[in-house]
């Protein structure tokens, strides 16, 4: 069974993953929420990463409002895919928080979805899109969810 990691940078952030787990439930993939701080030390991200690797997690879904560096940060040091999900927040702009996950350094490869609840929806889409190349069974699960939005 596929698993994913879903990162916070708030714990205020979480009510706007209610959907999102119903998706994942629907979708019988594992996924575990942690909330990490764009203002923790590198130990907590490197335990974390550790951690990651260790669980042999699929992929890395990081939302973040105000701690936008994190899914770079994050990639930076992981093979494991990353997708990066800008919430908006209410004093700084969407698009500087959409650009700060966009703008990634060469080689440093991060997945940006659309802003707030819909790009959560598209993060565990792809996500579950990235697991079932190795588990076909997932596939007719995504069909399904798909049909509900097209």
């Amino acid at each position: 069974m596929g698993k994913i990691n879903i990162i916070f940078d708030k714990e205020d952030e979480i009510e706007r993953f209610e959907e999102g787990k119903k998706m994942l439930e629907e979708l019988k993939i594992q996924y575990e929420i942690k909330i990490i701080s764009g203002m923790d030390t590198l130990d907590a991200l490197e335990s974390f990463i550790q951690y990651a690797e260790e669980e042999e997690v699929d992929v890395i879904i990081v939302c973040s409002s105000i701690s936008t560096h994190l899914p770079g940060i994050i990639a930076s040091k992981t093979l494991i895919p990353v997708i990066g999900v800008p919430l908006p927040e209410n004093n700084i702009k969407s698009e500087d928080i959409l650009f700060s996950v966009v703008q990634m350094p060469e080689g440093v490869p991060v997945a940006c979805m659309s802003l707030g609840k819909t790009g959560i929806k598209n993060a565990i889409l792809f996500a579950g899109m990235i697991i079932s190349k190795k588990e076909k069974d997932l596939k007719d699960r995504l069909k399904k969810i798909k049909e509900k939005y097209i």
